[in-house]
């Protein structure tokens, strides 16, 4: 690639400097938050965004455990964009920069983490990759690289086995036009996501064993003639801007009146999930009201506003996606990291894989 090239060009006159931060003490607190700034013996923490619900929850909780564990670090705001974030990370070795922990932003292809990787190896720096799914053949390429992630595709059974018991439950409460199978929306994310693409296919796979084990018929896309059965935020952003977007979207032709309401949405994150509620309580839905109609919903993350909305019996559940426990294990592995430890000492040996990943459990969040 000619931004590697371009890049490796300029290692040689920084690798000094950043094999010199390699060995920096962890002595303050302070950090630099924006990405603007950084300097020598800086941990680097690259998001994808800082715009993303679950991602938010990740950095305050690393934030914290970095500061509590006296790492000097920085964060930087990729801006959902690639180009900008491969900038920041080759800016932030050339200033000594002693390690890199990326949510990298581009998923879709191989390319920007074996780039990062790449430039990491040029450094002679560790890197720690988090949240957004980077291929074995990547990380293990580099021993001073590891992944920090969960079992995506456990999500989407999980949320679909969530879904299923909850219809079969409640068959004919959801199933308002009495056509005998539930009508439903899924709002994937993004395409070329990995977890997005695990949550669609199985959300919806595991659903339907639970309804046709119980003699229901499978479930029903609410567009019988749409190309995909699944709605994309056109930004890849998850957002719930695009939720409610969507969802209002969708209301003006699938609705009661016509006979072909939505009555099940299954979100692949809790901030989609939420849009589409909020759309949904503009048409008279899930208000939390006695005698208001329900139309279940499910995410992902366990946000702290989805937990409340399934509380208020305003959303029907949601895949808790433990953002402190992530921001945990990456501290700890940057601490290991750092110190010539191993990566993954101190961690739950049931959570690691091989010698490149390790994986935070998922659980579920429902009305008790």
């Amino acid at each position: 690639m000619e931004l590697n090239k371009l890049f490796k060009g300029m290692m040689a006159g920084a690798m000094s400097l950043s094999l010199a931060a390699c060995g920096g003490g962890n002595d303050s607190t302070s950090s630099t938050a924006g990405g603007a700034e950084g300097g020598e013996g800086e941990v680097s923490v690259f998001y994808y965004t800082f715009g993303d619900d679950y991602i938010s929850t990740v950095r305050a909780a690393l934030d914290a455990n970095l500061k509590e564990a006296g790492v000097v670090f920085n964060d930087y705001d990729g801006g959902n964009n690639q180009t900008t974030q491969t900038e920041q990370i080759q800016t932030a070795i050339s200033k000594g920069s002693k390690m890199l922990v990326v949510n990298v932003v581009d998923t879709a292809s191989k390319d920007a983490a074996k780039n990062i990787i790449e430039m990491a190896e040029a450094a002679g720096i560790p890197v720690i990759f988090f949240n957004r799914s980077v291929d074995e053949d990547v990380i293990t390429a580099y021993d001073k690289a590891a992944f920090v992630g969960t079992d995506y595709e456990m999500a989407g059974k999980m949320q679909g086995d969530m879904v299923g018991d909850y219809l079969n439950a409640n068959f004919e409460a959801v199933d308002l036009n009495g056509d005998g199978e539930i009508s439903y929306m899924m709002l994937k994310g993004q395409e070329g996501n990995a977890e997005a693409d695990a949550r669609t296919q199985y959300g919806v796979e595991n659903a339907n064993a639970k309804l046709e084990a119980e003699g229901h018929k499978p479930l029903a896309y609410y567009k019988a003639d749409a190309p995909t059965k699944y709605e994309l935020d056109k930004d890849g952003a998850w957002s719930s801007a695009q939720g409610t977007d969507i969802m209002q979207n969708a209301l003006s032709q699938y609705n009661e009146d016509n006979g072909d309401m939505i009555e099940c949405v299954i979100a692949n994150n809790d901030g989609m999930a939420l849009g589409a509620m909020s759309a949904l309580q503009n048409a008279g839905y899930n208000t939390g009201e006695e005698g208001s109609k329900v139309i279940p919903i499910f995410g992902v993350d366990a946000l702290d506003d989805a937990k409340k909305a399934i509380d208020e019996g305003k959303m029907t559940g949601t895949i808790k996606q433990d953002g402190e426990g992530m921001a945990k294990a990456i501290c700890t592995m940057v601490q290991n990291m750092t110190s010539d430890k191993d990566k993954f000492d101190s961690l739950d040996a049931a959570n690691v894989i091989g010698t490149w990943r390790i994986n935070i459990p998922y659980s579920e969040y429902k009305a008790s």
